[in-house]
Order: structure tokens, then sequence, then C-alpha cells
């Protein structure tokens, strides 16, 4: 009993001295540990990396051809901003904060599309932190004047509807149609144009030009690049590497405060999008892990990390363009309290608080994410 208590104390105690001391890795570098001494199976593990290495995404690597193919059913649908051809499967495993497994090139940097969105959440996120918005049920058109939000439709649209993808907005920016980004499968051309609106907040859609619209709203708050906002409030702070990029679409720009800036997209639907490596997802993953605090300071809200975690009303699946475990994106094997950045091609940004855990997976069949992460959480 004596040495079974003893056991207990030293258990409790390193669990103490680590929470006080959570491992953060400077930049250029991050400690790798045996997974067997972090609590895996080692074999476990090998298998479910292996797996992420044998289900590669389908697509063509020249993603310029993956992006038209993709999308090739959408009406006047082409490539407006940068694209690049991507490299092979890659990902890491972080837990307790140090490197347990990776495989790929994990310092190639790709395009990641849709992971876009989680970045871009964010800066609404600052924005509210720092107090250029005062909060998410504020109406966007009373931040941003110059028609966009205007209109009886539009003129009801709040931050909290443009995150959660539920606002409808109808209207064209920077020459996309909103009609025209993934349509319904029935009807054409006419009864997209006709369709009747929904009201803010009811009915959750995926639709990049209104994420667009979102990104441009608030270039219009923060009055300068969304990219240098995400620098210097985030990626430098978190020892992010300096080759990762944020781009809009080629003819996209902005003049503002006498500048010119760029509008920069959520995705790569038609180009564009965040450009980045693994080992910097891993690292912004590691940010929301901790709640918004990296080694002491706090660049993000613990408020806003669990609120990008909250199922929104039209879609019990999805946060502040953040995933969730729940609804019709249930994973099953997969804790329910994980929640994760996701983009065309396979990317995906997974963090696990109660864990300790993030997972990074760059080009995995999009139909395989459950199972790889089931075999990870087997080996645990």
């Amino acid at each position: 009993m004596k040495h079974f208590l003893n056991c207990i104390f030293i258990l409790l105690f390193a669990s103490i001295i680590h929470g006080q001391n959570p491992y953060f890795p400077p930049a250029g570098e991050w400690e790798v540990r045996s997974s067997g001494q972090m609590g895996f199976n080692i074999d476990s593990l090998n298998a479910a990396v292996a797996f992420a290495e044998a289900n590669e995404y389908s697509g063509s690597k020249d993603l310029r051809i993956a992006i038209l193919q993709g999308f090739a059913r959408e009406p006047y649908h082409k490539i407006l901003g940068p694209t690049k051809k991507r490299g092979g499967p890659a990902g890491m495993i972080i837990k307790d904060g140090y490197v347990i497994a990776q495989w790929g090139d994990v310092d190639r940097v790709d395009m990641t599309f849709s992971v876009t969105k989680s970045y871009l959440s964010t800066m609404c996120g600052l924005a509210i932190d720092v107090g250029l918005i005062n909060g998410v049920d504020d109406k966007a058109g009373d931040y941003v004047w110059d028609g966009t939000f205007d209109g009886e439709h539009n003129s009801k649209v709040t931050w909290h509807h443009l995150m959660t993808q539920s606002s409808d907005w109808s209207g064209e920016l920077h020459g996309v149609k909103d009609w025209a980004d993934r349509p319904p499968r029935e009807g054409g051309v006419d009864d997209w144009k006709m369709r009747e609106l929904h009201e803010p907040g009811t009915k959750y859609e995926y639709n990049d030009v209104r994420v667009n619209v979102l990104a441009y709203a608030l270039l219009q708050v923060w009055r300068k690049p969304l990219p240098q906002v995400l620098k210097d409030k985030i990626m430098d702070p978190i020892g992010a590497s300096t080759t990762w990029r944020w781009y809009g679409y080629d003819h996209a720009w902005e003049v503002i405060d006498g500048m010119k800036m760029q509008s920069v997209t959520g995705g790569g639907h038609s180009g564009g999008g965040v450009f980045i490596s693994a080992h910097d997802h891993a690292r912004f993953g590691y940010l929301f892990m901790n709640d918004g605090n990296w080694n002491g300071k706090q660049l993000l809200s613990d408020d806003w990390v669990q609120a990008v975690q909250e199922s929104s009303e039209a879609n019990a699946s999805y946060g502040y363009m953040w995933w969730l475990n729940k609804g019709d994106r249930y994973m099953e094997d997969v804790p329910d309290h994980v929640f994760y950045g996701a983009g065309f091609g396979g990317n995906y940004v997974v963090v696990d608080q109660e864990n300790n855990m993030v997972v990074v997976t760059r080009w995995l069949q999009p139909s395989q994410l459950g199972k790889f992460l089931a075999k990870v959480y087997k080996s645990m």
C-alpha cells in the first residue's frame, strides 16, 4: 500500500509540474520524444502513420488541375489567384507539446485551402480582443459602410453569421457572384439567381464568396493587410517560420488610407488562401490547444478559443470556421470534444485539448480522416 501511495504521489507531482511548465517549442526546432515514452503503443501508432501515407488524396498533384476538376460544375468558375503543385502525404502528431510522430516533408509549403478559414476567424477573434469589434452579434454593416452590407437582407448580417456560414449574404465580390459558388445540384442559372434568401443565421451553406466577404470586412476593420496582422499577432510569437504566405485573388486590391492592400481569400477555391507547412500548422494548432496562450503570453483570448468550439445554430458540426466532431460530421472512435480545420485535398489541423494533442495531416483522402484518427486514438 505504501508503495502504491508513493507512486500516486509521484504521478500527481509530475502532473502538477507539467501543468505549471508546459513545453513550448522555440523557433526553428521542436523536441521529439518516443511515442512509447509518451504513453502510446509504438506499433499501433506506426500503423496509423502508415495508413495516412497509404491513403493519399487521389486528385492531381497539379492543384490547378485538381481545382478546375473539383469545381467544374460551377458556372463561370476559373482560377483567380496563385496555386502551387503539392507534395505528398505529410503530417505531425504532437502530444503534451512534443513531436511523437511525423511523416513526409513537414517543412514543405503547400496550399491548405479551407484550413485558411480557421486562420481567418482568428482575425475576427483578435479584432474583438483588442476592441475593434464590440462583439460577434454586431452587424457587419455598422463597421463597413461602403454598400457591401446595404439592403434589407444584407443589413441583417452579423459577424456571427459570417463566421458560421449562415449569412446567405447576396451579391458580388471581386467579380464573383455568391450564387455561382457551389450552386445546388438542381436548377440552372436563372433559378440560382432568383432563389429565395434565407434569414441570416437559419441556414448553413458552404460558400467561399461569403467567406471572402468576411475577409474583406475584416480588412476594413483592421485597416492593414490581414497577413500582416496574422504575422505580428500570432505567427511570429509562436515561432512559425518565414515561409508561409496568405494570398488573395490577383485583382482583389483595395485602397485604404491611401495605400493599396490585397483582400485575401478564406480558401483556395479559385486559388489563393494560406500556403503553409505542416510544421507551422502544428504550431497554430498548439496555440489553440493551449487556449490561446503561448509560453505564458496570451496571444488570443481563451474565451475566443472556447467560442470557436460551440456548435452554430444552423449546423451542429460547425463553429467559428472550425469543424466539430458532432452532427453529420461525427467520426466514430474519435472523442466528441475534438475540433479541426479542414481543407480541400485532405488538409487537416486537429486539436484535442483534453488529451493535450494536435494532429496535422496533409493530402489524406478526405473520406479516410475518421479511420486515421481512430487508429491514432486506438494507439493511446
